[in-house]
C-alpha cells in the first residue's frame, strides 16, 4: 500500500504561481509513474500531468501545457507540480496519484492505483 500526501495548495491571484508537492510513503516509489489530476467545483476529475518512473518523460493536458511543469525526486519519494501563469479556470482540488507501470502513464483516473487526499488551489481574478 502507498500513502500519498499533497501539500502546497492555497489562494493565489491570476497570473501567480504555486508549487504542489506529493510525498509518497513507499520504498518502491521509483516503480510508479505519477500523475496529477484536478477536480473543479461541480465537475469530474481530469488529467493534468504525468511523469514516467524515471522522470525522463512528461505528459500534459493541453489546458496546462507551457504553464505547468511536473517533476520528481526519487531519492525523496516526492513528485512536484510547478504551476505558473495561473488562471481562475485552474481553481480545483488537486490530487496526485500513483500508476504501477514502467510504461507510458495513463490519463484516465481509473488506471491509477493510489491517490492522495487532495490539496485545494483557488485562483482569484
Amino acid at each position: 500500500h502507498v500513502q500519498l500526501v499533497e501539500s502546497g495548495g492555497g489562494l493565489v491571484q491570476a497570473g501567480g504561481s504555486l508549487r504542489l508537492s506529493c510525498a509518497a510513503s513507499t520504498r518502491t516509489f521509483s516503480s510508479y509513474a505519477m500523475g496529477w489530476f484536478r477536480q473543479p467545483p461541480g465537475k469530474g476529475r481530469e488529467f493534468v500531468a504525468a511523469i514516467t518512473w524515471s522522470g525522463v518523460n512528461t505528459y500534459y493536458a493541453d489546458s496546462v501545457k507551457g504553464r505547468f511543469t511536473i517533476a520528481r525526486d526519487n531519492a525523496r519519494n516526492t513528485v512536484f507540480l510547478q504551476m505558473n501563469s495561473l488562471k481562475p479556470d485552474d481553481t480545483a482540488l488537486y490530487y496526485c496519484a500513483a500508476d504501477a507501470t514502467y510504461g507510458v502513464p495513463r490519463r484516465s483516473p481509473i488506471e491509477y492505483d493510489y491517490w492522495g487526499q487532495g490539496t485545494q488551489v483557488t485562483v482569484s481574478s
